[in-house]
């Protein structure tokens, strides 16, 4: 069983130092995927602008500068307001967005109490899975036949 962490909240998109416009999104983080975070952004398409990147990338842009390529992160303050800014960049063009810091911050303690950092690897189910596939018995049916012993071919 996975736990699942989201909230809902009101980007902006930066479109001028003068003016934003506000994007509704969702951050998720689940338990299953314990190294990452995703963004749903709803802009008005019938489908939404999905982004994922590293949770770490996230808790460090709350403090300072974190990131480089496709996702940028820092914190700033604008109007006495504490703000995390996320620049996400793809082919299409960039994206400036501006968080309310108090509520990624508050979203991202509540993913670290699901999983402390540092044991994101026991969440990933490997060693599960591994014991799981060690303990497979091998069936003949499942073995390749080699067409010059004179065995049928599958199918046949």
């Amino acid at each position: 069983m996975h736990t699942v962490v989201e909230r809902e909240l009101e980007l902006g998109l930066v479109l001028s130092p003068e003016r934003s416009i506000p994007v509704p999104a969702r951050l998720t983080y689940r338990t299953d995927d314990p190294y990452a975070v995703h963004v749903t952004f709803h802009i008005g398409s019938d489908t939404p602008v999905d982004w994922t990147f590293a949770r770490e990338l996230l808790v460090e842009g709350v403090f300072r500068q974190s990131g480089h390529g496709d996702v940028r992160i820092w914190p700033t303050k604008q109007d006495g307001r504490s703000l995390v800014c996320i620049v996400l960049s793809s082919p299409d063009g960039d994206a400036l967005l501006e968080a309310p810091a108090a509520a990624v911050s508050a979203w991202l303690e509540r993913t670290l109490r699901a999983v402390p950092p540092g044991s994101e690897q026991e969440h990933l189910g490997l060693d599960k899975g591994l014991s799981e596939l060690l303990a497979m018995t091998p069936r003949d049916d499942l073995r390749p036949t080699d067409p010059s012993d004179g065995s049928p071919e599958p199918g046949a």
